[in-house]
C-alpha cells in the first residue's frame, strides 16, 4: 500500500519553509517523553492533548505556563535544560517524516529551503543530523534568532529575508495550528502535517 502523500497548494513556489519538530523530524512522541520525565522530577503533568496543543510554543514559555497553571516553582533553566537532555538521549530513535522527506528529496537544488522552529538551535541541528537532512537546509530559524515567536509572522518573514524571497513566494510546512496562523499572518501558504495521531488523515490547503 503506498504510503500518503502531501498535496501541495498550487503555486509557483521560490522556496519552502519548514518546521522541525512534527514536520520534517518526526519528533513529537519522542518531545512528549522527555517532558513527562522532566517534569514529573517537580511534580508536574502535562498531558499528551495539551502538548499537541501547544506545538510550536517555544519550551520556556511551556514551563512558565505549566508552573503557573499547577502553582509549583519550578527553575526554569534548569527544567529546560534537563527536557533537551532527556530529549537528545531519545534521539537515536528519530525518524524523518516521509510525506515530508518525499518532497525535500524531490525539490533539493531546485528551490532553498529553511527551517523555522521554536526549538533551539542546539536541539533543531541534532534532530537534522540525526535524520541526515542539516545540508539540505540553507538557513535556520530557531528560538532566539526573532523576538515574537508564532503565531507572530516574524520567524517565517525572517527566515524568507534570508533566503531572499518574498513570502507570497514562499510555502510554509507546518504540523500546528499556531504555525499556520504564523504562515496566514505573513501572507505566505501553508500545508498542514498531519500529527502522529492523524497522519492517516493528511490534508493540504492554501491562503
Amino acid at each position: 500500500m503506498p504510503k500518503p502523500q502531501l498535496v501541495l497548494p498550487p503555486g509557483d513556489f521560490q522556496a519552502y519553509l519548514f518546521d522541525c519538530d512534527g514536520t520534517v523530524a518526526d519528533s513529537m512522541p519522542l518531545h512528549f517523553i522527555a517532558w513527562t520525565e522532566a517534569l514529573s522530577e517537580w511534580g508536574c503533568l502535562f498531558s499528551e492533548e495539551r502538548f499537541y496543543e501547544w506545538g510550536g510554543v517555544p519550551i520556556v514559555e511551556i514551563i512558565e505556563r505549566l508552573g503557573r497553571e499547577q502553582h509549583i516553582t519550578m527553575p526554569i533553566a534548569d527544567v529546560a535544560r534537563r527536557k533537551e537532555q532527556l530529549y537528545f538521549e531519545h534521539l537515536p530513535r528519530l525518524k524523518a517524516i516521509p510525506e515530508v522527506l518525499e518532497h525535500i528529496e524531490s525539490h533539493w537544488g531546485r528551490i532553498p529551503f529553511a527551517v523555522v522552529s521554536g526549538s533551539t538551535r542546539d536541539s533543531v541541528e541534532a534532530s537534522l543530523r540525526m535524520i541526515g537532512l542539516i545540508e539540505k537546509f540553507k538557513t535556520l530559524v530557531c528560538a532566539g534568532d526573532y523576538t515574537k515567536s508564532k503565531p507572530d509572522p516574524e520567524p517565517f518573514l525572517m527566515a524568507a529575508q534570508k533566503l531572499g524571497v518574498p513570502p507570497e513566494a514562499c510555502l510554509v510546512f507546518e504540523d500546528t495550528q499556531m504555525g499556520i496562523d504564523a504562515a496566514r499572518a505573513a501572507g505566505i501558504a501553508w500545508v498542514r502535517v498531519p500529527d502522529p495521531r492523524t497522519r492517516s488523515n493528511s490534508e493540504a490547503t492554501k491562503l
